[in-house]
């Protein structure tokens, strides 16, 4: 699934239609569809079909897509009833602390239905185990601002890498993706800091994160793959490793470290990862 391998995800408010106008050129992975932080209160009933148009119009062009809906039962079925029949969507669910709250939409989508939970409040870390064993989820998400103001921090990796860590674990423990940052997604300017920022993210378990504004989206395409120099040294990983099977030897020595299957199967990945790009 498109969507379950995403490094990006381009945030479009639905209310937006010069922004939706132009996602396709951004280049992310996959596209967001918000109805929920980018649009006010008065203007949730308005933004509705306009997002039912954006993600018409989104799919005819190839997108893989994503609806944020509100978090709210009251509002999301709302939402959800605008999408579209016959398109495929992935239904992102915010401010989710339990696992029921993932099963109640999941019913009402139907079987075919995916959907992303973003852990935003301790009380959802401490839940994400269960959280992540709900039905039809693709992938978690932690949201750091969300968090920081919960707990009264600013939005950095040296308070947000540990609760970012416990999600991750249970995300991929149960073979989801994992996107977010272990810091602010707000930086639009420095992208010097924020690649270091979705570096360090990688380094500790995410596999993708949103973005808020274009200029992030090739920052962390980038910064969410294996860089040239680990793509080198992957294939010659795996050239070492089908050499010494051929020799009849399991772990072999490549540069002066231990080659084992484990480190082979990281290289594979990343491979693999790279060619389905």
């Amino acid at each position: 699934m498109r969507v379950r391998t995403a490094r990006s995800l381009l945030f479009l408010p639905a209310t937006s239609p010069q922004l939706l106008a132009k996602a396709m050129e951004r280049g992310a992975d996959a596209l967001v569809v918000d109805l929920e932080d980018s649009v006010p209160p008065a203007r949730k009933a308005e933004a509705r079909p306009l997002a039912a148009a954006a993600l018409r119009d989104l799919a005819a062009r190839g997108a893989a897509l994503v609806l944020r809906v509100n978090a709210d039962p009251a509002l999301w079925a709302h939402d959800i009833a605008a999408i579209p029949t016959a398109i495929a969507v992935t239904v992102m669910l915010p401010k989710v602390e339990v696992a029921a709250q993932v099963a109640a939409l999941a019913a009402r989508l139907g079987p075919q239905a995916t959907i992303a939970a973003l852990v935003e409040t301790p009380r959802g870390v401490l839940e994400a185990p269960r959280i992540a064993a709900a039905p039809s989820l693709c992938a978690l998400g932690f949201g750091a601002e969300d968090y920081a103001a919960a707990v009264g921090l600013a939005p950095a990796p040296a308070s947000l890498s540990v609760p970012a860590q416990m999600v991750g674990i249970a995300a991929h423990a149960h073979g989801l993706a994992f996107w977010g940052l272990a810091g602010s997604v707000a930086e639009t300017a420095d992208m010097e800091a924020f690649g270091a920022l979705v570096r360090l993210s990688r380094q500790i378990g995410f596999t993708g994160s949103v973005c808020i504004h274009p200029r992030q989206v090739p920052v962390v395409n980038a910064g969410f793959g294996p860089t040239p120099e680990e793509i080198a040294w992957a294939r010659r990983v795996v050239a070492a490793a089908e050499e010494a099977r051929g020799r009849g030897e399991g772990a072999i020595l490549l540069d002066g470290r231990m080659i084992d299957r484990p480190i082979e199967d990281r290289a594979q990945r990343w491979l693999a990862g790279v060619a389905a790009r």
